[in-house]
């Protein structure tokens, strides 16, 4: 059975959504009619700029409605999410000690030359986010931020010289697909030092979904919203699951 759906705007199933975008063009009324019959030749219909000014030299942003006749087959998506496990601090520490029996080591970086660190700090650090405590603050956590900047084969060399559990490697930048080359370097150099199999690789990033992680060859992917506790039960329930396995 199919459910079939489409943007909502003013009335259900009208298609409206709204686009913004940057042409090298300095602004004129020119430049926005340009604007509309490049959105038109995208398939959209009922185009509209509603904004056109000039953001530097040579440059203009515009913002544009517009209608589109497509629709998605909602149930035929398949996108499984990592965010499964609802367990509270208490209980991971009290699961980590029953199926572990000892701390788990993990280790979180801002890999290549990304210095955006809010996100992989509100994992680990012990304050936390959205009242969620960070990783620093689990007892059965031995937890190091390497902070940004750390190139893929500082961060392999670090995981095998402490023995860690776990590497969580954040992106924020994504400009040209950065993103994209330093998750899958890192991959390979695991691969490379023997040790994919006996960590727990996750990646992080506000455009990061658990699907594409997943196809660059980790264990999870986790984006926008999320909060320490979820990367905590995921990392010890999965090594659990690899001691289960002999892994």
């Amino acid at each position: 059975m199919s459910r079939p759906v489409k943007p909502y705007g003013d009335t259900m199933n009208d298609g409206k959504v709204q686009l913004s975008f940057a042409l090298p063009l300095d602004w004129s009324e020119a430049a926005d009619e340009a604007a509309r019959q490049l959105v038109a030749k995208m398939g959209f219909t009922d185009v509209q700029v509603v904004e056109g000014r000039p953001i530097a030299r040579g440059f203009s942003t515009f913002v544009v409605y517009a209608s589109t006749p497509q629709t998605i087959d909602v149930d035929a998506v398949k996108a499984p999410s990592v965010k499964t496990h609802a367990m509270s601090m208490e209980e991971i520490d009290a699961y980590v000690r029953e199926h572990l029996g000892r701390k788990i080591r993990i280790a979180g970086a801002c890999i290549g030359t990304d210095a955006h660190t809010v996100g992989i700090d509100a994992i680990l650090n012990m304050k936390g986010f959205k009242g969620n405590y960070g990783l620093e603050r689990y007892q059965m956590f031995e937890t190091f931020n390497l902070g940004s900047q750390v190139a893929a084969e500082d961060f392999v060399r670090f995981a095998k010289e402490h023995a860690v559990d776990a590497l969580l490697a954040s992106q924020v930048v994504t400009q040209k697909g950065s993103d994209i080359k330093n998750f899958t370097a890192l991959v390979e150099l695991l691969e490379a030092e023997g040790l994919r199999d006996r960590v727990v690789l996750i990646c992080g990033g506000p455009r990061v979904t658990n699907l594409m992680a997943s196809e660059l060859g980790y264990d999870a992917g986790f984006g926008r919203g999320t909060v320490p506790s979820e990367v905590a039960a995921f990392v010890a329930t999965s090594l659990a699951g690899m001691n289960a396995r002999g892994r």
